[in-house]
This record gives structure tokens, C-alpha cells and sequence, in this order.
């Protein structure tokens, strides 16, 4: 039983964020990141050009791991504030989902 229930944990730590978890993302993300990363999360405007923020679309962005954009999330990143403190690690996980979502990324 321990050893279906370790499987049943790593399945599930490796299961592919949902369009659910976007979905639900999509207020918070209008809230907390479209003012410099924009609704449609390009970061293109007069403000994302001269503080480079990056398109969260770009392979750049959706090339690094969930882990990886957690933890940007989760501690900040240059001039990105840390949302640590102010949001869950699952509402951080949301937001993970609805980068992907927004690069187009099945998952």
C-alpha cells in the first residue's frame, strides 16, 4: 500500500497543470501581473520596453521549468516583486498554469 501510494503522489506531482487551474488564474493574473505584464502577457508596452519585461509567452519564458517559474513568482526577479507571502503555493501553481496557457503550451 506504501509503495501505490508514493506512486499515486509522484503521478500526481507530475500531472500537467489543467485549463482549470488557468481558468481560475485569470483573475489573479488580471489583478497582480497584466499591469506590466499585460492581459495577453507580452509585456509589450512603454513601460515593459524600458524595464524589460519579458514576454511571457517566449520561448524564453515557457522554455523554464514550473519549478523555475515558481520560484520567480514565488521570490520575485529583478524588479518583480515577490508574491511569496500573498499567495498560496497552489494559487502559485495557478498562475504557472496560466503562463502556459498563454504560450500556448498544452499541458
Amino acid at each position: 500500500l506504501a509503495v501505490f501510494m508514493t506512486f499515486l503522489a509522484g503521478a500526481w506531482l507530475l500531472t500537467p497543470a489543467s485549463k482549470v487551474q488557468a481558468e481560475d488564474a485569470a483573475p489573479t493574473f488580471a489583478a497582480k501581473c497584466a499591469m506590466c505584464h499585460l492581459k495577453d502577457g507580452s509585456g509589450n508596452s512603454p513601460m515593459g520596453k524600458s524595464m524589460k519585461i519579458p514576454d511571457l509567452r517566449s520561448k524564453a519564458v515557457q522554455s523554464k521549468s514550473d519549478a523555475e517559474l515558481h520560484n520567480i513568482i514565488a521570490k520575485g526577479k529583478g524588479a518583480m516583486p515577490q508574491y511569496g507571502s500573498q499567495f498560496s503555493k497552489e494559487e502559485i501553481n495557478d498562475l504557472v498554469a496560466y503562463i502556459r496557457h498563454l504560450g500556448g503550451k498544452k499541458k
